[in-house]
């Protein structure tokens, strides 16, 4: 193998660090370098390079509950980070599901709030509003709770 051959580009590693985005100014001309300058220089940024990976790799550790704080590999690092996130997608998804739930049973509690003070001021009551409201998206578990709560109210109203 040649010298040309064997001669290493560090010019674009002078320019900016690709991990940071940082710039970083030139501060002597690679073409006065020797060899084993360009080498060393090559070699102090390629430790740089694996020094901030291994540290990324321990700051993601710590970030997984199940690896904190515990010795891993970096397949199991990556592993394990994965089945977290999926694990918090589903958590999220399934909170996000009790959100509407529980917005839709607000907008029918106030719908009943409503009811309840239009017949409370000798106002006629419409229910059939109301049974649409509590009839759309609604379980079957839900649908009895709601339905035996309008039969109180339409009993307790009725004269």
């Amino acid at each position: 193998m040649s010298d040309d051959d064997r001669d290493i580009d560090i010019e674009s590693d002078d320019d900016n660090d690709s991990d940071t985005g940082t710039s970083m100014p030139q501060r002597h001309s690679t073409q006065n370098f020797t060899q084993e300058e360009k080498r060393a220089h090559h070699n102090a940024l390629e430790r740089k390079r694996r020094d901030h990976i291994k540290e990324s790799f321990t700051n993601l550790r710590e970030a997984v509950p199940s690896l904190k704080g515990e010795k891993a590999s970096r397949a199991q690092i990556l592993k394990k980070t994965t089945d977290c996130i999926q694990n918090m997608r589903r958590k999220i998804q399934a909170n996000q599901k009790d959100v509407n739930d529980l917005k839709h049973q607000i907008a029918i509690l106030e719908e009943e709030v409503h009811l309840l003070e239009s017949a409370k001021n000798g106002n006629e009551i419409d229910v059939s509003s109301y049974h649409q409201l509590i009839n759309c998206d609604q379980s079957d578990g839900d649908e009895q709770d709601f339905s035996r709560r309008s039969k109180k109210m339409k009993t307790s109203y009725q004269m």
